[in-house]
């Protein structure tokens, strides 16, 4: 009992922890609130525990367990695509839009922006679309953003194709599907723990046979952003 104890005390310290580091960083976003509901609900584990009758103690360890399996089944789906280097020499590649500032492209999106540079300038054939809508709290379109740091990096400006209107991944996929005709080949640019789940929405969206081409991502966000699309997954199974 004193192990399990100890164990809900230990998760709650790692999740409270990181989560008050992820906003203090600044995630841009307010997915850190999860670490701290994660760390509330162990910490009340950690209290209720002793008290808890035998019945509810078992329950809960067989829940927690079947939850360890699911997200560690996602978890290794994810990791699969994590590493994808995408075909030589494809007709287009779509680069996914995400957060851009007045300074230019958040640090997710530049992953994505420089993978695309090493692509394009190792196939001079292929064209960049690239795709995201303006956001509220953005200067301009993430597609605009993208095509001038894209410039600035040395590609022809004859080479980017601009996708203005999506919001989401499906409509990066869906809006960006116009400037592609039926057989030719395109590649996915985005993060490595966004890969698995975007091939799964492109191919939903009628993209015959995409190709993931992964970027990097910031190894400290690693655990959130995995979390995040964990629990995006589940929802897209569901939905």
């Amino acid at each position: 009992m004193k192990i399990v104890t100890i164990f809900w005390i230990l998760l709650a310290v790692l999740c409270g922890g990181y989560g008050i580091l992820i906003r203090a960083i600044g995630s841009g976003t307010g997915f850190f609130l999860v670490w701290i509901a994660l760390a509330c609900s162990a910490a009340a584990q950690a209290g209720l525990w002793g008290i808890m009758p035998q019945f509810l103690r078992r329950v809960t360890l067989v829940l927690l367990c079947l939850i360890l399996v699911l997200f560690a089944g996602i978890g290794g789906c994810i990791g699969s695509k994590m590493n994808t280097e995408g075909k030589t020499g494809l007709d287009y590649i779509i680069v996914l839009g995400a957060q851009v500032y007045e300074r230019g492209p958040s640090a997710v999106l530049r992953f994505r922006l420089d993978k695309a540079v090493e692509y394009l300038n190792e196939n001079p054939q292929t064209k960049c679309i690239v795709s995201g809508g303006k956001g509220s709290n953005e200067p301009c379109s993430e597609a605009e953003g993208m095509e001038k740091y894209l410039i600035r990096q040395g590609i022809p400006e004859e080479r980017i194709l601009k996708e203005e209107k999506s919001k989401t991944t499906a409509e990066n996929i869906q809006y960006s599907k116009k400037f592609i005709k039926s057989k030719e080949s395109v590649g996915i640019v985005t993060n490595n723990f966004h890969m698995f789940r975007a091939l799964q929405i492109a191919k939903r969206q009628g993209l015959e046979d995409p190709s993931g081409i992964a970027a990097e991502s910031t190894a400290l966000y690693l655990p959130n952003n995995v979390l995040r699309e964990i629990l995006a997954e589940i929802k897209y199974l569901i939905f």
